[in-house]
């Protein structure tokens, strides 16, 4: 339980209570974050009312902007250097954007964080050098680049440095650095994130070129940067990401347009929740895992096949990530229980040679959450540099922390709550005692997270039009974050695990009144709940879930009343039936012919079978086909909702390349005949035994072949007869379905072999969300 911090009694103007209005929340907490006059209360709510500073007041940008224009007019080649997170993705996309539209003559480079980790290497440095390059640009990087930017001007190139890091104590000599931590703390530019620096720069470009509106089509891509690397809402950052959402929901890249397709995001409600837990990890997937170059070309794209194949990348990719991480966390926690001594410093260290680094820093973040004690993660792969990622607690800046151990460190930045260093193997135990010690010199931190309570609500009062009424203090985040309300003395009902692992809780909670409200808890699996009545805290949001936009409750902690009863609850198991190893499964069906079937592919059963698309809610679901993944099979018993399941095990024998190609060509041919060429992905998946993801590559491989011209309408795809010519990218294609394909083939040996709850259990509920 995290210790709770009353909100303070506050006085709120009447001009405020009139001209603002609505629920008292809203003014109330205006007041409580400092702003108390009109002028500034309406610049926070609405950006038509905000003025922003000129990117002049950015230190160097007239220099900038000047060596940058006289490149442009003589054609002198601009590598803009990237980082691989989503402020390095769009900060590189934003600037190759604007310079290309301006003329200029553009290259790139994101390094791999595999092989090159952050910032600049000399080695990635020579071969970019090798292009002819006059100017070197860099973006969310560079600031603490001495060596590499002086390699880089003494073979005569330029550089000129965008970056929004820590400044080091020394800063390199370079044509110009621009970087908002060299202003006022208290300039309205300070907390710009890497995207925000390149947004200035290019609004100051078009305006030397005369379209000062220009700069605006980059919005949507600003949007993404400041909420994915947590920038602090204030002044220009909290104005850039407001009128950011906006662009965002009415965005013309086809790349992200194809990303929220495949995430099932309705463009007009995207919100900054929706940028961080489902656009910005499958961006951060592709940085983390493979090459974020390809970011660039998503973003930048007029391409719907190129859209779908690289998009179709990121969803694998990001369950890559999502299944690295829980493996990371547990084995994380396993070493913890093998010695708990570790939770005896006052800042968690930890290592392992099998740790992948690109999601390291992810599960950082989860163990700061559960022990609410700073954590460093480092994977030192055997005869490698270790590399680690840190993140922190309020109070303690991890970036000085580590700085106090530079001299067993090979490299080291960030920011106060996160931060990425790189070290000798060798080093990682004195690594941990010194920065040990460190911690404990430091002023008393909480002993406990901390939560800031905003306000108290009945069950009565929570509804779709209060929850609107105080988005209007969003978007939400650093510096500006989401309300934390309080209902008190309630009591649980029904509570239940869901989720692919179990890792999250609904429940229904009630008060003295017999009101009650679904709550749902993220990540509360792994937590126990209160015994008896409790207060509970909660945050609140629009959910649009099935596309019916609705009030949701999203626990965050609660305060237990003593001397109540416990908690009351009617869920029971679902009953399991298991016949994956019968002998005679079709014998076996016969005798369940009155039970609704699931099965897909031509399985030549005595009894009609039903595609996942066609099944209705039964008491009894028969499951016959191995399902492809884990999310499908949740897909299905949500829908359905059965108090019993009969687990057969038959393999549709569709995870080769060959037999799903065969079969897939078949369907858009029968499309094509008899059906004026459209049909559905997820008919096509039902029909197929497979993922939707698995399908779109499959139809990108077709139509990379030449067999089809394919449209992609959401989830209707407009078919045409192909041109007959084989396109560049086949190969690579077919790489990303064979991986996909292997996923698959993995899902259904675990299926075959898996405890029988334990393969079902996740799915526990008539509403989820998938992680």
């Amino acid at each position: 339980m995290k210790h709770w911090i009353e909100p303070d009694a506050v006085h709120v103007p009447p001009e405020l209570i009139n001209q603002i209005g609505g629920h008292p929340l809203v003014t109330e907490t205006l007041v409580r974050r400092g702003i108390t006059d009109l002028d500034s209360a309406k610049a926070f709510l609405n950006p038509i009312y905000y003025t922003p500073a000129s990117p002049y007041e950015l230190p160097n940008m007239d220099k900038a902007v000047e060596r940058l224009l006289q490149a442009i007019d003589q054609q002198e080649t601009i590598c803009v250097w990237g980082d691989f997170d989503v402020d390095g993705q769009t900060s590189t996309t934003l600037l190759v954007d604007t310079l290309q539209e301006l003329g200029a003559t553009v290259t790139y480079h994101i390094p791999i964080r595999e092989t090159e980790s952050h910032g600049i290497t000399i080695e990635a440095l020579k071969k970019v050098l090798e292009q002819n390059i006059h100017v070197l640009l860099t973006c969310d990087t560079g600031i603490t680049e001495h060596e590499p930017i002086a390699y880089a001007q003494a073979q005569g190139v330029d550089v000129i440095v965008t970056d929004h890091h820590s400044l080091s104590e020394q800063l390199p000599e370079a044509v110009a650095l621009v970087n908002p931590q060299m202003l006022d703390s208290n300039h309205p530019l300070f907390t710009l994130p890497g995207v925000g620096v390149a947004y200035k720069l290019a609004e100051a470009l078009y305006e030397q070129k005369g379209n000062a509106k220009g700069v605006e089509r980059h919005l949507d891509l600003v949007a993404l940067g400041i909420v994915a690397d947590i920038a602090v809402q204030r002044g220009d950052t909290r104005y850039l990401l407001q009128r950011g959402l906006e662009a965002l929901r009415q965005t013309n890249r086809l790349g992200l347009r194809t990303i929220f397709k495949n995430a099932d995001l309705n463009s007009n409600w995207i919100s900054e929740e929706h940028i961080g837990f489902a656009i910005g990890p499958r961006l951060n997937a592709l940085g983390r895992l493979s090459d974020a170059n390809a970011a660039v070309e998503l973003l930048t794209t007029n391409s719907s096949e190129k859209a779908d194949l690289i998009a179709t990348q990121l969803e694998g990719l990001n369950s890559r990530r999502k299944l690295m991480c829980d493996q990371v966390f547990q084995a994380a926690m396993t070493q913890l229980d093998h010695d708990p001594s570790l939770l005896d410093h006052p800042i968690l260290v930890l290592a392992q040679p099998a740790w992948p680094a690109g999601v390291i820093g992810i599960v950082a973040s989860r163990l700061v959450d559960h022990f609410h004690l700073p954590t460093i993660l480092i994977a030192n792969p055997p005869d490698q540099a270790a590399r680690g990622s840190a993140r922190s607690i309020e109070g303690c800046n991890i970036t000085e922390v580590i700085a106090t151990q530079s001299h067993l460190l090979q490299g080291f930045g960030g920011h106060p709550l996160a931060a990425g260093l790189k070290m000798d193997s060798d080093h990682i135990s004195a690594f941990r005692n010194g920065v040990s010690k460190v911690m404990q010199n430091f002023e008393a931190l909480p002993l406990e997270s901390r939560l800031r309570i905003d306000g108290y609500l009945s069950l009565e009062d929570i509804s779709l039009d209060l929850i609107e009424d105080l988005e209007r203090l969003a978007p939400f985040g650093s510096g500006n974050p989401p309300l934390n309300l309080v209902t008190p003395n309630l009591n649980l009902v029904n509570p239940r695990t869901i989720g692919r692992h179990q890792e999250h809780r609904q429940m229904i909670v009630k008060n003295d009144a017999d009101a009650a409200q679904k709550v749902m808890w993220w990540r509360g699996g792994e937590w126990d709940l209160p015994q008896g009545r409790f207060d509970l805290a909660y945050r609140l949001r629009a959910s649009n879930f099935l596309g019916k936009r609705e009030a949701q409750v999203e626990w965050v902690d609660a305060r237990i009343i003593e001397g109540s009863e416990g908690v009351e609850t009617f869920f029971s198991r679902m009953d399991v039936l298991d016949y994956r190893q019968d002998e005679n499964p079709a014998k076996t069906l016969q005798q369940l012919q009155e039970h609704q079937v699931w099965a897909e592919t031509d399985t030549n059963l005595d009894i009609l079978g039903r595609s996942r698309y066609e099944l209705s809610a039964a008491p009894t679901l028969v499951i016959w086909n191995i399902p492809p993944s884990a999310g499908v099979l949740e897909s299905v018993l949500t829908s359905v909702v059965p108090e019993k399941i009969v687990l057969f095990g038959i393999d549709p024998n569709m995870d080769s390349m060959k037999a799903l190609l065969s079969r897939l060509a078949g369907l858009l041919k029968f499309a094509l005949s008899h059906r004026q060429g459209e049909v559905r992905v997820s008919r096509l998946a039902g029909a197929t035994a497979q993922t939707e993801s698995v399908v779109r590559m499959g139809i990108t491989w077709l139509a990379a072949k030449g067999m089809f011209q394919i449209n992609h309408d959401g989830d209707t795809l407009h078919i045409a007869a192909g041109s007959g010519n084989i396109r560049e990218d086949l190969p690579q294609i077919a790489k990303q379905l064979q991986v996909l394909l292997q996923e698959t083939s993995a899902y259904r040996k675990y299926y075959l072999s898996a405890e029988k709850h334990r393969l079902i259990e996740f799915t526990e509920s008539n509403e989820t969300q998938s992680n």
